[in-house]
């Protein structure tokens, strides 16, 4: 493995939908959970990463950005990377969904669009694009199968190191 892919860090997780709180934030569960994010990345931080690559959907996804951006104003070298699966990645979500989101993308360092249209594999693309330029996966997992199960099993095949938050 690189020099250069040891300092990145992608992040895959639930959807809001499958969060034990939805998209309630005021949860405490959420509340903790962002806390064990911000203190995994001062933590990766500390130990020599300084490029985060998030796939930008929607549940803890937001939560990594907004963890990373945090984690950039007190660390200037930090740089979040946006790997877009596709330009129609937010043509379903509601109006303040897309806001968060593009607020978020306005922030980041670098956007990476995978397809340049909707294409039954261009999540899985995307996901593989962020496991094969970094050296460590974050993810918020609770179980079954989907996005983030197949990100974990390729990640582990790659020999990234996995962080899993609860």
């Amino acid at each position: 493995m690189t020099a250069e892919r040891k300092s990145v860090c992608c992040f895959s997780g639930h959807r809001a939908s499958k969060l034990p709180w939805g998209e309630n934030e005021s949860d405490p569960r959420c509340a903790a959970l962002k806390e064990e994010l911000a203190r995994t990345l001062e933590s990766l931080y500390e130990s020599g990463v300084r490029h985060f690559i998030c796939g930008m959907a929607l549940g803890s996804d937001m939560y990594f950005a907004e963890a990373v951006l945090a984690l950039r104003d007190l660390h200037g070298d930090v740089t979040l990377e946006a790997a877009i699966p596709c330009p129609e990645q937010t043509e379903r979500w509601s109006d303040g969904q897309k806001r968060r989101y593009e607020g978020i993308l306005s922030r980041c360092d670098a956007r990476t669009v995978i397809s340049h249209r909707y294409t039954l594999d261009c999540m899985d693309r995307r996901n593989r694009y962020m496991i094969e330029r970094s050296a460590t996966l974050v993810t918020v997992y609770g179980g079954g199968r989907g996005g983030t199960f197949n990100t974990i099993r390729h990640a582990l095949r790659e020999g990234l190191r996995l962080i899993e938050l609860e």
